[in-house]
């Protein structure tokens, strides 16, 4: 992997839970070096914006980031909702999955899938 592309801080932070699931997954679907994580935001939801989490290639226009060994790309246009933001995994008897701790989020939806910022 080359780095000379890549940003020094990350605006984004991924808990040893996001990671461990992360690595895992990356593992299991044998992802080549050209992929990393997308962290990104769209139009959609009862609150505005949803969030976009999987795996895919660098873009025109992306900010790429290392986390503990995960390459991430973020749209730089997309910076200024998710900066300060936290992902976590919950593996629970409740709740399994992704979490994200938005400190824009000026709202969320009743559902917890989006949010306004």
């Amino acid at each position: 992997m080359s780095t000379e592309n890549i940003t020094a801080a990350a605006p984004v932070t991924l808990t040893a839970g996001a990671v461990a699931e992360l690595k895992k997954l990356i593992d299991q679907q044998e992802l080549g070096p050209d992929f990393g994580l997308r962290l990104g935001v769209e139009g959609g939801g009862c609150s505005g914006m949803s969030y976009i989490l999987g795996f895919d290639t660098k873009k025109d226009g992306d900010s790429e980031y290392e986390i503990e060994g995960i390459r991430v790309f973020m749209n730089k246009a997309h910076g200024m909702y998710l900066a300060g933001m936290e992902v976590d995994f919950k593996n629970g008897l409740d709740a399994r999955g992704f979490t994200f701790n938005n400190p824009n989020a000026t709202s969320t939806c009743g559902c917890g899938s989006s949010f306004s910022a």
